[in-house]
């Protein structure tokens, strides 16, 4: 199948030519009917999939018309969780676009809004947007939804995962009832299932299920390592396996900023983003990396999601996560677009109930490597696949 043959416009056509667009993905293929059709959509995806441009596209294709906006108008309103994934979003949106003449914005906290207010004044198109500033928006009454046509909740799970089911319902109850509704999610919790069932009516579902939940082109391996020595495992990596780029994945900011330190005290130059960071520090950072700029960048999980960096090499969960979610998305940063990509754990005693329920969300035992020079003290039992936490057994 070929995007010509989703009935797109030759100016989309060309955009997508462009970016080197050659044929749609299972759910670009899947979403895209669905949409120009006018019908409300629950898609499944995993990101790596091609989601962003499932929806983007069909919007663009039902915005381009000849209508006239008013001022501090929009007809498409895109929800995200996150200020990168916001940014990187609405990139996506005026690359698609850039043929066509439709205006489209990215609003988040963290940065000064009295440039998002002047943008809002005469309408905008299409707006990517976090839930906080969004409302905030709304509140102070420069920016109306009576001309809404499209109302997009991406990563849904997620977003009710940081807690914005509150703003999430204040911003509907304000939209009108005619638009059409679009959700995407990783996956579809009770609770996601709960927030469309207030919100979409009558929905199309879709669920496009990668092979084994991540994709086959991530080489998935892990270190049992000490507490105590995954910094010094981290450097000799780095420098014996001549790593060419990394995204660090830590828990708190605290453990980044100490990691940092080590790190440079090694001879290796890293940088960091967290929540503490502004909002300009974290996109200049974040774009000297994509660069190649910066070739090790440590990051806490305000950057799981939304990233999208072409051939990053590898990622390294040098913290385990809690959920088994975070280590899907983490992971998903590498092998984007087809690309192969390396994924490499730290894992320590304490972590065993976590790689067990990442392993057995995958259906297999990861690969464990060991180095000389890096024997564990604490050892870690052997995977269970079937593993089932004490809670679950009562």
């Amino acid at each position: 199948m070929s995007f010509s043959s989703l009935q797109l416009s030759q100016p989309i056509l060309k955009a997508l030519a462009d970016l080197d667009y050659t044929q749609p993905t299972p759910i670009q293929e899947k979403a895209i009917p669905v949409i120009l059709s006018g019908k409300n959509l629950i898609a499944a995806a995993q990101t790596g999939t091609g989601k962003t441009a499932s929806f983007v596209l069909p919007i663009l294709q039902k915005l381009n018309t000849e209508r006239k906006l008013r001022g501090k108008r929009i007809r498409a309103l895109i929800l995200v969780p996150t200020r990168e994934l916001a940014v990187q979003l609405e990139k996506s949106v005026a690359a698609y676009s850039q043929y066509l003449e439709l205006s489209s914005m990215a609003m988040y906290g963290g940065a000064d809004s009295s440039a998002q207010i002047q943008r809002l004044i005469g309408g905008v198109d299409i707006v990517v947007a976090t839930p906080g500033r969004l409302l905030d928006m709304a509140q102070q009454r420069v920016l109306h939804f009576d001309e809404l046509e499209v109302l997009v909740l991406d990563e849904a799970d997620r977003m009710l995962d940081m807690g914005f089911i509150g703003d999430i319902n204040k911003i509907i109850e304000r939209l009108p009832e005619q638009r059409q509704n679009l959700l995407f999610s990783a996956t579809i919790s009770n609770e996601v299932r709960s927030l469309a069932k207030r919100s979409i009516y009558r929905p199309v579902e879709i669920s496009i299920k990668q092979d084994k939940t991540s994709s086959p082109k991530i080489e998935q391996w892990l270190v049992t390592v000490d507490k105590g020595n995954k910094s010094a495992l981290l450097s000799h990596l780095i420098k014996e396996q001549e790593w060419d780029q990394a995204l660090i994945f830590i828990e708190t900011k605290q453990g980044a900023a100490k990691l940092v330190s080590q790190l440079e005290k090694r001879g290796i130059p890293v940088e960091s983003i967290h929540g503490d960071r502004t909002q300009a520090v974290r996109e200049r950072i974040l774009s000297e990396f994509k660069s190649g700029q910066i070739k090790f960048l440590v990051a806490t999980g305000v950057a799981a999601r939304g990233l999208d960096i072409q051939n990053l090499s590898r990622v390294v969960n040098y913290d385990v996560p809690d959920q088994v979610e975070d280590y899907i998305h983490r992971i998903g940063r590498t092998g984007r677009a087809g690309a192969t990509g390396e994924a490499i754990s730290f894992v320590a005693k304490d972590n065993f109930r976590n790689l067990c329920a990442i392993e057995s969300r995958l259906g297999h035992v990861i690969t464990r490597r060991a180095f000389e020079g890096f024997d564990v003290k604490k050892t870690v039992p052997e995977s269970i696949l079937n593993y089932v936490t004490k809670n679950k057994q009562k």
